[in-house]
């Protein structure tokens, strides 16, 4: 399954774009909202994830946006592994009680760290009450695309890692990994750039999973 990246346009775009989307991954911190408009988006009949990294807002504003989405009627919401514990814990808490599968995400934008770091990092997630944890690092060297993949393998988290290689490097980890586990794969959509580096277009990575599909 892909989840399409949708952001960079204000809210009322945002949901036009979402419109007949299996997956979508909204991303708040690309765009001017507020709590009224972030009830609108989540309001509808759709499996969307909230995402909001910091920058844009502040921690504050952050919890604010994503609690809001949470009670709305989001599906999933991406929390970082380095948030700040009671940022953590209260958007933990909250999409517990409101049945909202919490995503917690590593990034590393410089490297691929080693398999014992990446498997510690993962397990320490889970245990921080994670449903799913989505693993996404810059590939330097195609040996590191194996590494990302193997990861895939902890059977005490099947189906529950979602594992990306960023760079040119890394696209073939977001093409593999639905194959070998991953709930879900990242793209953007056709009309907007990437979120992050070496991240294909919808419409391109359904080419490839369709190649890879037939043969």
């Amino acid at each position: 399954m892909i989840c399409v990246s949708v952001g960079n346009i204000d809210a009322g775009e945002c949901m036009e774009r979402l419109s007949g989307l299996e997956l979508a991954e909204v991303r708040l911190d690309t765009m001017d909202v507020d709590p009224v408009s972030v009830r609108a988006m989540f309001s509808l009949p759709l499996r969307l994830v909230a995402t909001c990294r910091p920058g844009r807002y502040s921690d504050v504003q952050r919890l604010d946006l994503l609690s809001t989405a949470i009670k709305a009627g989001a599906a999933y919401v991406d929390v970082e592994t380095d948030a700040a514990t009671g940022f953590r814990e209260e958007i933990r808490g909250l999409a517990s009680r409101h049945s909202v599968q919490l995503i917690v995400s590593y990034h590393n934008y410089r490297e691929t760290p080693g398999a014992r770091r990446l498997q510690k990092m993962i397990r320490d997630a889970f245990s921080s009450g994670a449903h799913l944890v989505k693993i996404a690092c810059m590939v330097n060297r195609p040996v590191e695309n194996l590494r990302l993949l193997d990861l895939l393998g902890m059977k005490a988290h099947a189906g529950r890692l979602i594992v990306v290689g960023m760079g040119e490097a890394g696209r073939i980890t977001r093409v593999a990994s639905v194959f070998l586990g991953s709930p879900f794969t990242y793209a953007c959509h056709d009309d907007d750039g990437p979120y992050a580096p070496g991240q294909m277009s919808v419409r391109r990575l359904r080419k490839a999973m369709e190649l890879i599909e037939n043969g």
